[in-house]
C-alpha cells in the first residue's frame, strides 16, 4: 500500500490535540483493586477465624494465656498461608493493558507518521497490514483482503474478513491484508474496555465448602456457647462462686471450639492443589480444589479446550474420488488414503489452494507450527504432505466477503479457492454429487472449501474468476484432542453435565459435539441469537430433563455470563472454561472459572481460578477427581474431629446431669491437650487420604457434614469413645474405694482421670483409621495405604506419653498415670470403636442393598 494512497482523510495535530483533551487518552480503564492488606484481612475475619478470635478472647478472661496465645498462632499461619495463595487473584482488567500495542501508524497532517496508542482519537486514520494489533475501535474505511482474528473477543475460530464499511474491535489483530481503519472509539467507549468492566464487576460467589463450613461452624459455636452456659449455671447450683463458674463455663466453651479444623481443612486443600498441579492444573483459590470437586456442570470452549486448535485438510473430495489425510498437527508427513488418480488430483488441488493464501506452515527447532491464518497454514501443509508445488504465484486477489473466494494468477494459469456456492457458480460444468459431496462433508463439522483453476491470458483481476474446472472439495477439521471423549464419559458417570459454549456456526459445534461424545440423541443445540431473555428460561433450555448434553453456538460475552448465573441459579455448581478475553467476565461468574494456560489469554488466567498448563480438557476431569478426593477428606476429618468432641463433652454433661456426684473425668485443659496436641496429627493425615477409583462414581457429594456424619460421629464413634472413657473413669474410682456421691482423693481422680484421656486418646487412634473409609471396616483397608497415618498416628502415642508420663506437664494438665486397671481399661476403646464402627457400616450395606429377594418355593435353604 503506498503512502499517497493513504494521507487522504487524516487529521490535523490540531485537530487530533483538541480530540485528545476532549476523549481523553485512548486507555482501558483500570478496574478498581482491592488493596492488599484487606485481602489479608479477610483471610483473619472470616467466620471461622472470628469464632477462634472469640475463643482465644474467653481463654484470656479463663485465665488461660498460654491456650489464647496458641490459637492465635493458628489463626495467623493460616490467614498467611491462604493470602499467599490468593494474593494475585484479582488482576485480571490490568492485563488487558498488554493487548493494545505500544505504537501504531496513523495518517496526520497529510502523511503518515507513528503515534503512541494512548494518543488515538475518534476520527483518526490508521493504517493496518498483517500482524498488526488494532489499538481501537473503528471502521474499515479501506483495505485489500483484510481479515481478522476476533478469537479473543468472540471465540470465534477463524479469521473474519472485513470489507470496507465493517467494524474492527481493539484488542483483534490482523491476519492477512491491509487497509485503513477509521476510529470512532477510543479508551473506555471501546468493546474491550466493556468486557473489561463486565470482569470486574462480576463477583466470584462462595465455594459450596466455604457455605457449608459456615454452618458447621455456627453450629459448633452455638453448642459451645450453650454448653458453656449450661455448664456455669450448674456449677453455680453445685456451690461454685460467680467467678469460678463464670471461669469454668468460658473455660467448657473454648474446649470445646475444635481449634484443629481451620489447619486441617487449609492444608487439606493446600495438599490438593499441589496434586493438582503436578497434574497440570494450578489452582489460584485454595476453595477452588473443593469446588472443582463438586462441580455439576461444566461449560466449556470448542476451540483450544476440545479441539486442538490447529486447523487440517482431513479429505479431499476429487473428480476420481474422495482421498482421506492422515497427518499429525501441522507435520508434512502425513498417509493419503485412496485411489492414485484420486490422489493425483489432491496434489494439484493443494497447489492451486496453497497460491490463494498467504498461511504457511514453519519449522521451528523440530516443531511445526501455523504462521498467519491456522485455516491457510492447513493448506499449505495439505501441499507439503501430498508433495504439491508451493512457489508462490504471480498475483494474488485476496479473498473479500462480498466474493467468498481469492484467487491467484501464475503463468496464465489461474487457481481459485473459497466457499463452495462462490466457487462452483464460476465453474463450466460441475460433475454430479458435488452438492451432496458438500453437504455431507459440512453435515460432519467439516469446513469445506472448493479449489478450481482456469486459463488467463490478462492481468490478473476479478474478472479472470470464470470458466473454470473444479479440482476438488477441500474439507477442514479441528482434531479433538485426545482422550476427551473419555473424559466426557467419565464426566457422564460422574454426574457432570457438559456444555460447548462457542462462537461457531450452530451446525459446526453440534457436529464436533457428536464427533466427541458430548451431544447425544436427546442434546440440544442453541444459538446465541435465540436464548431466552429470562435466566430460569435460559437454565431450562441448556439444562432440561431430557438434555444429552448442550451446545450454545454464537455466544457472546454477556451470553456466557447470564448462563454461569443462570445454571448456579438452578442449583448447579459450574465450572466455565476458556482462554479468551471474552471469557473472564463468565469465569469470574460461576463457581470455578478454569482458564487455559499455554494458548489462553493472560486476562482469562488472572481472572480464572484454576489455570490448566496444558489446556487438555481431560485435566479438568482429573483436577474433579482430586477435587472430589479433597471433599470426602474433608468430611473424614470433620468426622472425627466431631467424634472426639462427643467424648470431650460427655464427661461434663454427665458430672453435671449427676449434680455433682460423679467427678469430672477430664479438666478444660486435657480437653484442649486432646484437640491441639494428639487429635491435629492424625486428621491432618486423613486431610491426605488417597483418592479411591470410585471417586467419580455417581453424582457428587453436596454437604460436608449429612445424616451419615452426624450418625457416625455422634451416635457410633464418639459414643463409643465417649462410653469407655467414662467407664473406665468410673470403674479406676470405684476400684480405688470410692462410692457414689463421695469426693475421691486427689490421687485416685488423678489417676482416674489420666485413664479416661488415655481411653480417649486410644479411641481416636482407633477412630482415625475407621474414618479411612465410609464403608469398609478398617481390616478390609490396606495398612500402609496412609503412611502419613501411621506417622501421625505414632507421634499421638508419643504425646500421649508425655502428657501423662511428664510430671510437669501431668501437673499442668490435671491428669495422673493410670495404673495398670486404667491402662487395660482404657486399651478396650480401640477394639471397642473398631467393633462399633464395623457393626455400622454392616448395617449401612444391609440397608442400602434391601431386603434379599424372597426363594422360590422349593429351592433348597
Amino acid at each position: 500500500m503506498t503512502e499517497q494512497l493513504d494521507v487522504a482523510g487524516g487529521l490535523s495535530a490540531a485537530e487530533a490535540a483538541e480530540l485528545l483533551a476532549r476523549h481523553g487518552p485512548n486507555e482501558i480503564p483500570p478496574a478498581p483493586q482491592e488493596p492488599a492488606w484487606r485481602k489479608f484481612l479477610a483471610q483473619l475475619t472470616h467466620l471461622l477465624a472470628i469464632l477462634l478470635w472469640v475463643a482465644a478472647a474467653l481463654a484470656v478472661l479463663a485465665g488461660l494465656p498460654e491456650l489464647a496465645a496458641a490459637v492465635v498462632v493458628i489463626i495467623v499461619l493460616n490467614a498467611v498461608f491462604a493470602f499467599w495463595q490468593e494474593y494475585r487473584a484479582d488482576r485480571s482488567a490490568q492485563q488487558l493493558l498488554a493487548l493494545v500495542p505500544a505504537r501504531t501508524r496513523v495518517v496526520r497532517d497529510h502523511r503518515v507518521t507513528d503515534v503512541d496508542v494512548v494518543d488515538l482519537v475518534p476520527g483518526d486514520l490508521v493504517l493496518l497490514a498483517a500482524g498488526d494489533r488494532v489499538g481501537a475501535d473503528g471502521v474499515v474505511a479501506a483495505g485489500d483482503g483484510l481479515s481478522f482474528d476476533e478469537s479473543v473477543l468472540t471465540g470465534e475460530s477463524v479469521a473474519v474478513p472485513h470489507p470496507p464499511g465493517e467494524r474492527a474491535l481493539c484488542g483483534t489483530y490482523v491476519v492477512q491484508g491491509e487497509g485503513r481503519l477509521q476510529v470512532d472509539a477510543t479508551g473506555a467507549s471501546t468493546t474491550l474496555a466493556g468486557i473489561s468492566e463486565l470482569a470486574s464487576s462480576a463477583e466470584r460467589p462462595p465455594s459450596p465448602m466455604t457455605v457449608q463450613l459456615n454452618k458447621v461452624v455456627r453450629v459448633i459455636a452455638i453448642i459451645a456457647t450453650t454448653t458453656g452456659v449450661g455448664l456455669g449455671a450448674a456449677s453455680l447450683g453445685l456451690g461454685l462462686g460467680v467467678t469460678e463458674a463464670f471461669l469454668f463455663g468460658v473455660g467448657v466453651s473454648v474446649a470445646l471450639v475444635p481449634e484443629g479444623i481451620l489447619p486441617t481443612v487449609t492444608l487439606s486443600l493446600a495438599r490438593g492443589a499441589q496434586q493438582m498441579a503436578g497434574r497440570q492444573a494450578l489452582v489460584r483459590r485454595l476453595d477452588a480444589v473443593e469446588t472443582l470437586g463438586a462441580t455439576t456442570f461444566i461449560c466449556t470452549d470448542k476451540t483450544g479446550t476440545l479441539t486442538q486448535n490447529r486447523m487440517n485438510v482431513v479429505e479431499v473430495a476429487t473428480p476420481h474420488g474422495r482421498v482421506r489425510v492422515h497427518g499429525s498437527g501441522y507435520r508434512p508427513d502425513a498417509e493419503l488414503l485412496g485411489e492414485p488418480d484420486a490422489r493425483r488430483d489432491v496434489v494439484t488441488a493443494a497447489m492451486h489452494a496453497t497460491r490463494c493464501v498467504t498461511g504457511r506452515v514453519r519449522e521451528n527447532e523440530g516443531t511445526w507450527s501455523a504462521s498467519g491464518d491456522p485455516m491457510e497454514a492447513a493448506l499449505h501443509c495439505l501441499a507439503l504432505r501430498a508433495g504439491a508445488d508451493t512457489t508462490d504465484p504471480d498475483e494474488r486477489c485476496a479473498y473479500s466477503a462480498e466474493r467468498m473466494r481469492s484467487s491467484a494468477l501464475t503463468a496464465g494459469v489461474v487457481s481459485v479457492l473459497g466457499a463452495p456456492e462462490s466457487v462452483l457458480a464460476r465453474c463450466t460444468s460441475v460433475p454430479d454429487g458435488v452438492a451432496a459431496q458438500v453437504a455431507d462433508l459440512t453435515d460432519a463439522g467439516y469446513r469445506v472449501l472448493a479449489v478450481a483453476s482456469g486459463r488467463w491470458d490478462g492481468a490478473a483481476g476479478q474478472e479472470m474468476e470464470q470458466d473454470l474446472s473444479l479440482a476438488g472439495l477441500l474439507a477442514l477439521q479441528d482434531p479433538p484432542r485426545e482422550d476427551v471423549s473419555e473424559a466426557l464419559a467419565t464426566c457422564r458417570r460422574a454426574g457432570i453435565k457438559v456444555a460447548m459454549i462457542t462462537g461457531d456456526h450452530p451446525r459446526t459445534g453440534a457436529a464436533i459435539a457428536r464427533q466427541i461424545g458430548l451431544l447425544g440423541p436427546r442434546g440440544v443445540v442453541l444459538d446465541g441469537a435465540d436464548l431466552p431473555e429470562d435466566d430460569e428460561g435460559l437454565a431450562a433450555a441448556i439444562d432440561g430433563e431430557a438434555a444429552d448434553g448442550a451446545v450454545v453456538a454464537r455466544a457472546t460475552p454477556a451470553d456466557k455470563l447470564r448462563i454461569a448465573r443462570a445454571l448456579r441459579g438452578r442449583g448447579h455448581v459450574v465450572a466455565m472454561t476458556g482462554d479468551g478475553v471474552n471469557d473472564a467476565p463468565a469465569l469470574r461468574e460461576a463457581d470455578v472459572g478454569v482458564a487455559m494456560g499455554a494458548s489462553g489469554s493472560d486476562v482469562a488466567r488472572e481472572a480464572a481460578d484454576m489455570v490448566l498448563l496444558d489446556d487438555h480438557f481431560v485435566t479438568i476431569v482429573t483436577a474433579i477427581e482430586l477435587g472430589r478426593a479433597t471433599f470426602l477428606n474433608v468430611r473424614r476429618f470433620l468426622t472425627y474431629h466431631l467424634s472426639d468432641n462427643v467424648a470431650e463433652l460427655t464427661p461434663f454433661a454427665a458430672w453435671a446431669l449427676s449434680g455433682g456426684d460423679l467427678p469430672l473425668a477430664i479438666g478444660v485443659l486435657q480437653v484442649l491437650a486432646l484437640d491441639i496436641g494428639t487429635d491435629m496429627l492424625p486428621a491432618l493425615a486423613l486431610g491426605a487420604e488417597p483418592a479411591r477409583r470410585a471417586v467419580m462414581a455417581g453424582p457428587p457429594r453436596r454437604r460436608i457434614v449429612d445424616r451419615a456424619v452426624v450418625v457416625r460421629a455422634f451416635l457410633v464413634l464418639g459414643a463409643t469413645e465417649a462410653v469407655l472413657a467414662l467407664g473406665a473413669f468410673t470403674a479406676v474410682l470405684l476400684a480405688g474405694g470410692w462410692r457414689w456421691g463421695e469426693d475421691p482423693s486427689d490421687a485416685l481422680l488423678a489417676t482416674a482421670s489420666g485413664t479416661a484421656f488415655a481411653a480417649i486418646a486410644l479411641g481416636q487412634i482407633a477412630n482415625a483409621f475407621a474414618c479411612r473409609s465410609a464403608s469398609r471396616p478398617v481390616w478390609q483397608m490396606r495398612p500402609t495405604g496412609n503412611r502419613l497415618l501411621l506417622a501421625a498416628v505414632a507421634a499421638e502415642v508419643v504425646l500421649l506419653l508425655v502428657f501423662l508420663g511428664v510430671p510437669w506437664m501431668r501437673d499442668l494438665l490435671g491428669g495422673g498415670w493410670p495404673s495398670g486397671l486404667g491402662w487395660a481399661l482404657a486399651a478396650l476403646a480401640v477394639p471397642a470403636v473398631l467393633v462399633a464402627d464395623a457393626s455400622s457400616k454392616a448395617l449401612g450395606r444391609r440397608r442400602r442393598s434391601g431386603p434379599p429377594a424372597p426363594m422360590p418355593r422349593g429351592a433348597p435353604r
